[in-house]
């Protein structure tokens, strides 16, 4: 890997931002880490104890405000991980929240990265990918969990998922066009300014400390009230809960960053669906059973059968492009991943539980 000498990580309080932080600085010792976060997110301020006992600075701050990102100091790598992560932002209010920070901020984090002439990994969603054409996917309801026939499939998709091909024609939420022209305007700053970039259009991500709500962080929401106690509900397709999803642990998308680190060069301008795959897939259903397993509780589901405008009922990422170029697979199980949940959220309930429980 280059060895850079400054690493600032945007949104580096939260669930991604804080444990990338802490592996970085884990490995590279002699460099300094630097995350820079608003402390929006309810949660977000338990990792302050965390990065500083790994050695990370904490810089409390906001990139709609570039000010705020010249403060935290020079950096020769940027990991652009700030955003509001919901899909479902805007619909029921002002989206000057989500617009501000989603694309204003991050062309005040671009525009920071060419001043100092640094590197950039940006995270973007799978959510870039237009809602009805997912939803047009021809899906049979299989043991539990939707799925695609075998010998069926189409221009960016098959069994194997959605790969970086699926067309891109339609609306997609305010979330992901944010993140899309997020995409488009950082491939314009690596083509102009000659910086180093690469884009991971990331699935579910999850791991201990994630702080889950419905509309992001669904694996630790359903542990949660499962160990602690609270409301669920099977939400939209007719609220049976067989969407389904691939899940990403948060250290395989680590060990995935620092590999496409290590050639960089080679990368840069490239465009990569990151998540765990069709082996690492879950529905609700299946996991439902899996957290009455590690909690001995039986909650009662309930069904809400009408579908929210942004929801979609599978996505599972093809990763076959990013494999091949860096040799990258996924490394944690939907069992072990769920199993670590539940070991998280038991030994710091007292943490936890006021903000993860009902």
């Amino acid at each position: 890997m280059t060895v850079y000498q400054n690493i600032l990580i945007t949104g580096g309080a939260g669930f991604v931002g804080s444990n990338t932080a802490i592996s970085f600085k884990r490995d590279l010792e002699n460099t300094r880490v630097t995350v820079l976060d608003n402390l929006k997110r309810r949660g977000t301020e338990l990792a302050l104890t965390r990065l500083a006992d790994h050695g990370v600075e904490f810089f409390h701050g906001d990139i709609r405000n570039p000010e705020a990102i010249s403060q935290a100091g020079a950096f020769d790598l940027l990991i652009e991980c700030s955003a509001e992560p919901s899909v479902h932002a805007g619909y029921d209010s002002s989206p000057a929240y989500l617009v501000n920070t989603n694309l204003t901020g991050t062309t005040h984090c671009l525009e920071m990265a060419r001043k100092n002439n640094a590197d950039i990994v940006f995270l973007s969603t799978s959510r870039v990918y237009p809602i009805q054409p997912l939803r047009d996917l021809p899906l049979t309801e299989q043991n539990g969990r939707l799925e695609i026939g075998q010998d069926q499939s189409g221009t960016g998709w098959s069994p194997a998922g959605i790969s970086e091909a699926f067309p891109l024609n339609g609306p997609r939420s305010l979330y992901g066009a944010t993140k899309l022209a997020s995409e488009l305007l950082l491939t314009e700053y690596t083509q102009m300014y000659g910086i180093r970039s690469i884009i991971n259009r990331c699935g579910v991500l999850t791991g201990p400390w994630q702080m889950g709500k419905v509309d992001q962080g669904f694996m630790v929401l359903w542990a949660a009230r499962h160990l602690y106690g609270g409301s669920l509900a099977y939400l939209g397709f007719g609220g049976t809960g067989c969407q389904v999803r691939d899940i990403l642990h948060v250290t395989d998308l680590y060990r995935l960053l620092k590999m496409q680190l290590a050639q960089i060069s080679s990368l840069s301008g490239q465009i990569f669906n990151v998540g765990g795959g069709r082996k690492i897939s879950v529905s609700l259903n299946e996991l439902t059973q899996m957290c009455k397993q590690h909690s001995s509780s039986h909650l009662n589901i309930a069904c809400k059968p009408e579908t929210r405008d942004a929801d979609i009922p599978w996505y599972i990422t093809d990763t076959q492009a990013v494999s091949d170029a860096t040799a990258w697979q996924p490394q944690h199980s939907v069992e072990a991943t769920v199993e670590e949940i539940f070991a998280w959220l038991t030994d710091h309930r007292n943490q936890l539980e006021p903000i993860l429980g009902s």
